[in-house]
This record gives structure tokens, C-alpha cells and sequence, in this order.
């Protein structure tokens, strides 16, 4: 087997990306393309936890006219419901899995801590981080960043509806500009919208290198695994 690239990753991954052209809700199909993915990696002995956004169920301008917390909250049981979808598609194809949450929830998942998470990576077991952080204020991002520091994991996947970082919005700028690799002080100083501040101060303070790819091939996060120069490398 050829030498991987990473051996303890961390998959963030955006609410949208389940929900697939549907825009809301979970889509079937996109949800068993992305844990096909993950099955293959896992069996190439990479450790692997994931930690899922809400937003294809919940987003903050959605309660624009309710108490910050309250929207937030409901934001992170978004977060619950699209890490059991993980769960049950994951653990269907053999991988076993563990859903951790930032709340607790005891009948349906166990309680963070970091160091029963290590453990399952160590076994062999996926970790899914669900619940953000647990405290409003801080999105996903924040969580995939405060996680992967936790866990000492090697690199952070950030999966986009984008093929990468660029210089401006390519769906709105046609002469947006990709780059292949960036630093964090080059996104907070041109304030790039990959993750927000926070994540991003928190990934460079703790130096976890970030990989930002398009999810809508699934197949990259293999091709990354195996070392292929995919997305932006930020570091």
C-alpha cells in the first residue's frame, strides 16, 4: 500500500453538502457517495472524525428576528440530525462510528471527551463532533478547528460547494483568482471568506494545515489521503 499522505484527519463538511441539488433537507444519494468515500479511506487505515454544519435544515439569517442563542441552538441540532444520517449511513457499510455531542444527549449519542474520542480514533472507530461547540457565538468552523486541535489531528478537510480559495466570490466575480496555497494571515488580511475569523486564528495558532476542496466530487478526499494536490493548501 502506497504511504498516505495523513493518518488522523479531520472531515469538516457543510450542511449544504448533504442536502446535494435539493438545496434543504438530506439527499440520499449525496450522502452515500460522500461515506463510499469515507469507507475507502478508513480501510486504508486513516483515522478520521467529521464535523457537520446545520445549514441545510437551520441558518442564522433564518431567525433574524429571534434572540441570537435561540437561533444558534437550533443551528446545533441541525448539526445532531445530519451527524446520525452520517451515523446510520456510515455504520451500514460496516465503519464503526461514534456521535459525540458538544450538548448532551445521552440517548442518542455520548458526551464529548476528548479523551474517549482519541480512543475511538485509535480503534479504528469514525468520530462525528455534532452540536458545534456547544456555546452560541461559534459556528461549525470553530468547532472543526477547536476539535482538530483537541484530537492532534494532521490536517483539517474542509469540503466546499467551491473547488477551492479564491480571490473573490467565483460565482459572482468571473475574474476571481484560485490559489493553490495561501496562509492564514494572507485570509484574515484580505478577509477571504473560508472559515470565519476565529476558526481561522485558531488553525494558525495551533498550526493545523487546511485543505479546502470541492465536495461535489466526493472522490477527492481519497486523491488528498493518497497525497494529490487538490483545492488550496492553507498553512
Amino acid at each position: 500500500m502506497a504511504e498516505l499522505a495523513y493518518k488522523r484527519v479531520l472531515l469538516k463538511l457543510s450542511g449544504e453538502a448533504m442536502a446535494g441539488e435539493q438545496k434543504t433537507g438530506i439527499n440520499a444519494e449525496t450522502l452515500e457517495k460522500i461515506c463510499d468515500q469515507i469507507k475507502i479511506i478508513v480501510e486504508m487505515g486513516v483515522q478520521v472524525s467529521l464535523v457537520i454544519g446545520g445549514g441545510n435544515f437551520w441558518r442564522g439569517r433564518y431567525g433574524h428576528q429571534m434572540e441570537r442563542t435561540t437561533s444558534d441552538y437550533m443551528g446545533m441540532l441541525a448539526t445532531a440530525i445530519n451527524s446520525l444520517a452520517l451515523q446510520d449511513a456510515l455504520e451500514a457499510r460496516g465503519i464503526f462510528t461514534r456521535v459525540q455531542t458538544a450538548i448532551e444527549m445521552r440517548e442518542i449519542a455520548e458526551p464529548y471527551i476528548k479523551r474517549k474520542a482519541i480512543k475511538h480514533l485509535e480503534k479504528g472507530r469514525v468520530v462525528i463532533f455534532a452540536c458545534g461547540t456547544g456555546s452560541p457565538y461559534f459556528s461549525t468552523d470553530t468547532a472543526a478547528a477547536l476539535r482538530a486541535a483537541e484530537t492532534d489531528s494532521e490536517v483539517i478537510l474542509l469540503a466546499k460547494t467551491i473547488d477551492g480559495v479564491y480571490s473573490a466570490d467565483p460565482k459572482i466575480d468571473s475574474s476571481a483568482v484560485k490559489y493553490d496555497e495561501i496562509t492564514y494571515l494572507d485570509i484574515l488580511n484580505k478577509d477571504l471568506k473560508v472559515m470565519d475569523s476565529t476558526a481561522t486564528s485558531l488553525c494558525r495558532d495551533n498550526h493545523i494545515p487546511l485543505i479546502v476542496f470541492g465536495i461535489k466530487n466526493p472522490e477527492n478526499i481519497v486523491e488528498i489521503i493518497k497525497g494529490k494536490k487538490i483545492g488550496t493548501l492553507v498553512k
